[in-house]
């Protein structure tokens, strides 16, 4: 009896031992050849977007976090139509989270799929050829018009364990003798900068 309980203690150390090395789940972090940046607006093209808004942003916001569990970046840039624009016109902002702890899939997927849940007046398409998981997220409140009301295009990412998303909104007081582009219009605009800017992030 003395030695089966032994047997029985040291199988059950040497297995607690193997989940130890292993962890929880034997899951790796895929961060998809992604690298976090301390200033991710030297990443962000948005030069899709400059055909509406000519004007650069020559002080883009931008902060980060550096953690064993997440390494986040942002980037927030005002855009200008022209040069006589006192304030900016729209705002941009870009964000991306490098997840080296926990798999996000499963909360970014409820987070962006079910988005109109949240905010009322929100449409959510699910869209291909941005990563393994992609949403576009759209919101128009100036029933057509154009001269009153918001107007917001949000397109979230996942690519393995990185989440980003990229950030479009306006008001239509914000143009003072023009209205906002189009929803359709910035959608492409968005997606087009998108992909560039992964490719950026991507590289050395």
């Amino acid at each position: 009896m003395l030695w089966a309980t032994v047997g029985a203690v040291v199988a059950s150390a040497l297995w607690a031992a193997g989940v130890f090395v292993l962890g929880p789940l034997g899951d790796k972090p895929d961060l998809a050849g992604y690298q976090a940046k301390s200033n991710l607006c030297s990443a962000v093209d948005y030069s899709a977007l400059r055909t509406e808004y000519t004007e650069e942003d020559t002080a883009p916001t931008h902060n980060s976090l550096k953690h064993k569990a997440i390494d986040q970046s942002y980037c927030s840039i005002s855009l200008k139509a022209s040069s006589s624009s006192s304030y900016a016109d729209a705002y941009l902002s870009v964000e991306m989270d490098l997840h080296k702890k926990t798999d996000p899939s499963p909360e970014f997927t409820a987070v962006w799929s079910a988005y109109d849940q949240r905010y009322e007046g929100y449409d959510v398409q699910k869209v291909s050829g941005f990563g393994d998981e992609a949403y576009l997220v759209t919101e128009d409140t100036t029933s057509g018009t154009g001269t009153a009301g918001s107007r917001a295009v949000i397109l979230a990412v996942r690519d393995g364990w990185m989440t980003y998303q990229m950030s479009w909104s306006t008001y239509s007081s914000s143009y003072a003798t023009t209205t906002p582009p189009e929803i359709g219009d910035v959608s492409r605009w968005v997606k087009t900068d998108t992909r560039s800017t992964l490719e950026n992030l991507r590289s050395d």
